[in-house]
C-alpha cells in the first residue's frame, strides 16, 4: 500500500473512532482545563478521562501529522489502555476496541 494509502486508511480509523465515542456518549462539547492539556503523564491519567485525552490530544495530533506529512509514531498500541479503562466499565465498546485496533494495526505497519 502507498504511503497517501495508509494515511487515508488512519484518517477513516479517526472518523470511525470519532463515531464510536459519540455513540458511547464519551464525546464531550468542552475540552478539559488548559491545564490538564499540559500533563505529561502517559494519556494524560492523571488529569483527564481516557477518552478525553483520544479526543482532545490522540486525534488532533494524528490529524496534524497527517495533515502535514509528518512522521507517524513508529509504534502505536493505545488498545490495551482503553481496554484497561473504557474497556472495564459497563459499555458496548466493541466497536471502539476494533477502532483502537485498527489504528494501532495501521500506525504500527506505516514506514
Amino acid at each position: 500500500m502507498t504511503l497517501q494509502g495508509e494515511r487515508s486508511d488512519i484518517a477513516a480509523q479517526l472518523i470511525d473512532l470519532e463515531a464510536a465515542l459519540r455513540q458511547l456518549d464519551l464525546w464531550s462539547d468542552r475540552p478539559p482545563a488548559a491545564d490538564a492539556m499540559q500533563s505529561e503523564q502517559p494519556f494524560a491519567m492523571d488529569t483527564m478521562e481516557f477518552e478525553q485525552w483520544l479526543q482532545f490530544i490522540f486525534m488532533p495530533t494524528l490529524y496534524q501529522l497527517l495533515e502535514t506529512g509528518a512522521a507517524l509514531p513508529e509504534r502505536c498500541a493505545i488498545t490495551p489502555m482503553a481496554e484497561e479503562t473504557i474497556g472495564k466499565r459497563s459499555l458496548p465498546a466493541e466497536s471502539l476496541m476494533a477502532t483502537l485496533r485498527k489504528l494501532d494495526e495501521l500506525i504500527t505497519a506505516s514506514d
